[in-house]
């Protein structure tokens, strides 16, 4: 099903109304695209409430101009282990088939599970970087930007940027010849502390890898208890990851009677993104739970918009 025929059978005329696609060339200064995060929606996929492969076409009819894969939706295809290129391709032409009738580009795919490209011994790096390629594989099939990694792995700082830099100049290697970028999130622990992952990417020093910057995971270590109990800066984080951003996560939780973010400035996390020229896509990853995540995202969206 394409956007066209879903909006015909949902009434486009009510549905469009409350849910305008956003109009770049109104934006001057700052031409942002924003797509979706699938981890969005990762309640209504994990419990099959609906279908993954109409991720495309949830994502048009919300107005996004872009969508960003998760890979741990698509296991069953593409799991650990040997993968034929006969797998990376059936699920690569069925995801473009989707992404093309809905009129919406392939960002990115974030990938999770697949080894430490940071771990303190060099084979299971190699292993890590053997087990990721598929999905690199997978993101050229689709003509995405990037993949997402994670850097998990020794909580040794100078070991741990040492052989971050093993890990992603191995597989940005594998990924030049295809066009794709090898991007780190803050994602946890050491990877959360931005000034850690900023001297990673200066020593890596590659045109394909880059970062991530996200809104909101900055715990450098979680208590079993009360949460995270030890936090990085979020605004000094952005700031010093966004020189490095080929992609950029805009995390929210909860919103105000007037739309605002409750837990994050986004006045100003997005003066920083504006700080930094960045043009790439900005990427909703709704994580509340007061509001459904149809009505999340929206509201993340909308106080993107406002921003830009």
């Amino acid at each position: 099903m394409n956007r066209k025929h879903f909006l015909s059978l949902a009434g486009v005329s009510a549905l469009g109304m409350a849910i305008p696609a956003p109009s770049f060339s109104n934006y001057s200064s700052f031409k942002n695209k924003i797509s979706l995060a699938q981890w969005s929606m990762n309640g209504s996929f994990f419990s099959k409430k609906e279908n993954i492969m109409d991720f495309a076409l949830l994502a048009a009819s919300m107005g996004f101009s872009g969508v960003e894969y998760v890979n741990q939706f698509f296991f069953d295809t593409l799991k650990n282990g040997t993968t034929s290129s006969k797998n990376v391709n059936k699920l690569a032409r069925e995801l473009n088939m989707r992404a093309n009738d809905n009129e919406v580009s392939n960002v990115l795919i974030m990938l999770d599970e697949e080894g430490s490209l940071s771990h303190e011994s060099n084979a299971e790096i190699t292993k890590a970087i053997e087990q990721h390629k598929k999905w690199v594989e997978l993101a050229a099939e689709l003509g995405c930007e990037s993949v997402r990694v994670n850097l998990s792995g020794t909580r040794d700082e100078k070991i741990w940027i040492d052989q971050s830099v093993v890990g992603l100049t191995g597989l940005c290697e594998f990924a030049k010849p295809m066009g794709i970028n090898v991007i780190v999130e803050n994602h946890g622990c050491l990877s959360s502390n931005a000034g850690l992952l900023a001297q990673v990417m200066k020593q890596t020093n590659l045109d394909n890898c880059g970062t991530l910057p996200d809104f909101g995971n900055f715990c450098l270590a979680w208590g079993s208890k009360d949460g995270c109990k030890a936090r990085y800066d979020m605004y000094k984080g952005v700031a010093e990851l966004m020189p490095y951003a080929k992609s950029v996560s805009a995390k929210a939780y909860d919103f105000d009677k007037n739309g605002n973010e409750t837990k994050i400035d986004y006045a100003k996390m997005m003066q920083i993104v504006k700080n930094n020229n960045y043009k790439g896509y900005i990427g909703v990853e709704y994580e509340g739970s007061r509001l459904s995540e149809k009505e999340g995202i929206l509201a993340t969206k909308n106080l993107i918009q406002k921003f830009i």
